[in-house]
């Protein structure tokens, strides 16, 4: 072949340009499939299609034969179905797997009660019914599973202490849509779940509104010092359900939350939160509880998880038991506090090799951060005498990020107009919350999502008219 001749597209060989079509996007292949008769039939080749269904549907082979399509189509239906959702799906889909995977074994009454996903049209029903545009995240996660059974113990964790018992149910779409609010104070938002024993619910607002940002997640608190009954404070618990829901499980599959008699605690461990004196070693877990907390008074509630081990290689002569305890506890303040007494919990447990013992505890602070350490008192059973101390590591406990609502801050600022006190009410935390900026921002975010919707809805029609 002369230096000068030209290369026509049908002379390249097949394996070369079928590796360079492996790295294209499902988009790019299609746009490929206009250019020449040769890339069109190239473009069609199932491996590339088998490893786009794998990326963005998380398909497998035994999926592929029970369908019986060939790869290529079988991506095609899925995103006819599922295509305004491809940014969110592969992560989701994956979470719900992990997250059944794991409970399994561990908790297999929870699995029993997933729901199957909801459908499309039943998504736009719940969406005219409310009045209001459900997220593509959360849309994408209620087509994996709607949510689960009103039944105990709930999907999204629980917590118990002594006569106090919280477990969240993850709501389906339907029951949810019945509780979707629209009083003041709590105007545009759908709650997530829903404990039975204490009422409380997680909330995601679905417009920006009353202080709340757009597809937020949050944990409503009375403001019990104002006169408004819609003053609604809120501890944010995520800022979109994709990040609540993902960050949930990862807690979950990791271990974060300890699995206690077949049920997620929502126990937080800190890392480094251990020490070992001798044979024992003590590791303290806590976690803060909404439900019993207020911002309006400052009331923070928090339970702590400890565990106390002694070593399978101790002596059995190192054998011990728990005479009391002391703590030392100092808020975010400054303020320190000292306390000690015996036992824990009214217990006196007796530490032998290999013996675990664990218990819970709460206390309350007036301030959002704080943290305690301290040490037990211990004697040997085998000489009295010989007392030691134990060290307890160093927790903190920190509140989750909490606002006020609007309407406290309007309030504020017409008392201040009245007695020209401006200077009295400024936003010390220079939350933007109260700002039009902060609005503008969300309805940009708004905008963007309406866009990916378009350019789904724009390839969907596409697919629906391609045949394989």
């Amino acid at each position: 072949m002369s230096a000068n001749a030209e290369l026509r597209m049908d002379q390249l060989p097949s394996d070369p340009l079928l590796h360079i079509l492996s790295f294209l996007s499902f988009r790019d292949l299609i746009h490929c499939s206009f250019v020449s008769r040769r890339l069109c039939d190239l473009s069609k080749h199932n491996p590339l299609w088998r490893t786009l269904c794998c990326k963005h549907w998380l398909l497998t082979e035994a999926d592929r034969l029970q369908s019986g399509a060939s790869w290529r189509c079988l991506f095609r239906q899925y995103y006819v179905d599922l295509g305004r959702y491809l940014q969110y799906y592969p992560v989701l889909k994956r979470a719900w797997e992990q997250l059944k995977d794991f409970l399994q074994q561990r908790c297999p009454r929870m699995i029993a009660s997933l729901k199957e996903g909801a459908t499309e049209v039943e998504l736009d029903d719940i969406e005219v019914q409310i009045g209001c545009r459900l997220p593509d995240d959360y849309r994408c996660s209620y087509r994996i599973h709607n949510g689960q059974k009103l039944v105990i113990p709930g999907l999204m964790g629980s917590m118990s202490l002594s006569n106090h018992y919280r477990s969240e149910v993850l709501l389906d779409v339907e029951t949810a849509a019945g509780g979707f609010q629209q009083r003041k104070g709590m105007r545009r938002c759908l709650p997530l779940t829903f404990c039975f024993h204490t009422g409380l619910s997680q909330y995601m607002a679905l417009e920006p509104a009353e202080g709340r940002r757009v597809y937020e997640s949050f944990y409503p608190c009375p403001d019990q010092t104002a006169q408004d009954p819609s003053a609604i404070d809120m501890f944010i618990t995520g800022s979109s359900f994709f990040q609540w829901f993902t960050s949930y499980v990862h807690n979950v599959v990791t271990g974060e939350y300890p699995i206690i008699r077949d049920q997620i605690f929502r126990y937080v461990h800190e890392d480094g939160c251990v020490e070992t004196t001798g044979d024992i070693t003590v590791s303290v877990s806590t976690s803060f509880l909404p439900e019993l907390s207020s911002v309006h008074p400052p009331h923070f509630f928090f339970t702590y998880r400890i565990r106390i081990e002694m070593s399978v290689a101790a002596s059995p002569e190192a054998s011990c038991q728990l005479d009391s305890r002391y703590w030392k506890i100092t808020t975010s303040d400054g303020n320190v506090e000292e306390v000690q007494g015996p036992g824990v919990v009214g217990e006196f447990p007796v530490m032998t090799p290999g013996k675990v013992h664990e218990y819970a505890s709460c206390t309350t602070f007036s301030t959002p951060t704080e943290y305690m350490e301290g040490h037990y008192t211990f004697h040997r059973l085998a000489n009295k005498e010989e007392v030691f101390h134990v060290a307890i590591p160093r927790f903190h406990m920190i509140c989750p990020p909490f606002r006020e609502p609007l309407v406290r801050t309007k309030v504020a600022e017409s008392y201040a107009s009245r007695f020209d006190r401006d200077d009295e009410f400024c936003d010390e935390d220079g939350d933007d919350f109260g700002d039009p900026r902060g609005i503008k921002k969300a309805a940009r975010g708004s905008a963007d999502l309406r866009e990916t919707s378009s350019s789904w809805k724009r390839d969907r029609q596409y697919a629906k008219s391609q045949n394989d």
